[in-house]
């Protein structure tokens, strides 16, 4: 697999923030040179294109604004709904691309089907601090859980939506923040789209989770203070960027040159989608940072 990717690693320092980037050059020894060259700048077009929007998430003035336990807790409660529908759009990909029905024929290519079934198997059946086996989204309410966040809404929105099919119903009765809302419907609509191409680009570079350091280096203050508290999602961090962040990134990032391939209107396409998902990201760090700062106001 990794004979077919070359990869390098840059590590870059932004306002006292550090972070690794994957520099990613895919290399598929049976198309023409050509063909290659072509998907290769397409991939870097889409990298150049949207490297503003990864600064601004990478430097969003959310982080600085968590400091303790209580704001960890409010972060989460808006991101364990990126968590969840991540899950959906990864399934949304296996789906289209291998068949998950009966009788089995081959669809698609084997290649894409490999590189597909080996994110399913990383992203919904890993292990936690125990070694015991659990997608991310369970990992994720183990830490909730553990820290005292309130997971009712998140749990009141998979309940109602697994037994009405309706997100409107299940965003009322769960009390989801509008943020989190646009942030789902906005992946739901690609979902919909039936575009395998746009799914795996969002997924590959709209749901990269750009973790910067000053991050991680409140969530270790705080595991100091707080050892008991904070050891799961301490660990889901450090397993999102062993996991998702190197090996599950590359995989992605074949898989959608193997989608978009030389079709010119494909990788325009998905750009756009990229530049939205981003965007919607964005706005998901927003209402976080309000609802954080308007909690903070309430106290003093």
């Amino acid at each position: 697999m990794f004979n077919r990717i070359n990869c390098s690693i840059r590590f870059w320092n932004c306002n006292s923030q550090i972070g690794i980037e994957i520099q990613t050059l895919v290399n598929f020894k049976c198309l023409p040179k050509n063909q290659k060259a072509k998907m290769n700048i397409q991939i870097e077009k889409i990298k150049k294109a949207i490297e503003p929007l990864r600064q601004e998430i990478i430097n969003h003035k959310v982080y600085s604004a968590i400091k303790d336990i209580n704001d960890l807790k409010v972060f989460m409660q808006f991101h364990v709904y990126a968590v969840w529908d991540f899950m959906s759009l990864l399934k949304t990909l296996q789906r289209n691309l291998t068949c998950t029905s009966v009788p089995w024929f081959p669809k698609g290519t084997a290649d894409t089907r490999y590189l597909i079934n080996e994110i399913v198997v990383g992203e919904e059946s890993d292990v936690d601090l125990n070694g015991v086996r659990k997608s991310h989204f369970e990992l994720y309410l183990d830490a909730m859980k553990q820290c005292g966040a309130d997971t009712t809404k998140i749990e009141v929105f998979t309940s109602v939506l697994k037994n009405t099919s309706d997100f409107n119903s299940a965003y009322l009765s769960s009390g989801t923040p509008k943020e989190a809302q646009d942030f789902v419907d906005f992946t739901f609509k690609v979902i919909e789209s039936d575009k395998a191409y746009l799914q795996s680009a969002i997924f590959t570079f709209g749901r990269e989770d750009l973790i910067p350091g000053m991050f991680i280096s409140i969530i270790n203050e705080i595991h100091k203070n707080f050892p008991n508290e904070i050891s799961v999602f301490k660990y889901y961090i450090e397993r999102h960027i062993e996991v998702d962040g190197d090996h599950h990134s590359n995989l992605a990032l074949q898989m959608t040159a193997n989608l978009c391939n030389d079709n010119e209107q494909y990788w325009k396409e998905a750009e756009e989608s990229v530049i939205h998902s981003l965007k919607q990201r964005i706005e998901l760090w927003n209402g976080v940072y309000r609802q954080l700062t308007e909690s903070t106001t309430a106290n003093t």
